[in-house]
């Protein structure tokens, strides 16, 4: 009876063993997943800002239409910095350009490379806003202590879906100084 208890147990150790194998497989495999999906299904919330950048061009302003953007900012746990934007939220007319400012400040005493990643939510209207000018498209350089004004120009395109009524734009500050004193 105990050789039967132990051809049961070497049985199920060869289970767990291959259970676990599988599972590393398939968390191994999860990135090239991942970067696959995102390239077949969801390459414009994926593109770099500055891909995103487009020429001013003329829409025609839909005044009927009120779209509330919300501004919000965040600071990456490691970045020592302020930063903020000047409006909380604005309500914009598809088709009409608006600048709004952001505020970002050193609070090191040494100089500093910072760069500002944007998303949105829902992630789909990100097709839909049109930046023109914006400090995320390069990275930033502060000075000890220096504070900045960074302006964003952009537009809603009149194209964006009718249930769009909230576009929420985020974005997230990063220390980009010792990974750019590496290059």
């Amino acid at each position: 009876m105990s050789e039967n208890v132990g051809k049961k147990n070497a049985r199920l150790a060869r289970i767990l063993l291959l259970v676990a194998v599988a599972m590393f497989g398939f968390g191994y495999a999860l990135v090239p997943i991942y970067d696959v999906l995102c390239e077949w299904k969801w390459i414009e919330r994926d593109r770099p800002d500055d891909l995103k950048k487009v020429p001013e061009a003329a829409y025609i302003v839909d005044m009927d239409r009120e779209i509330t953007v919300e501004f919000m900012t965040t600071l990456n746990e490691s970045t020592p910095m302020v930063f903020r934007a000047e409006n909380k939220q604005l309500r914009v007319h598809p088709g009409k350009y608006y600048t709004v400012n952001f505020y970002a400040e050193n609070k090191t005493n040494k100089a500093m490379l910072a760069r500002a990643i944007a998303s949105f939510s829902p992630a789909v209207t990100s097709s839909y806003f049109e930046k023109i000018e914006c400090f995320c498209f390069s990275e930033q350089t502060f000075k000890a202590k220096e504070a900045k004004t960074l302006p964003m120009r952009f537009v809603i395109n009149p194209k964006l879906p009718e249930q769009f009524k909230t576009i929420t734009l985020s974005y997230t500050f990063f220390d980009n100084t010792e990974k750019s004193l590496k290059k």
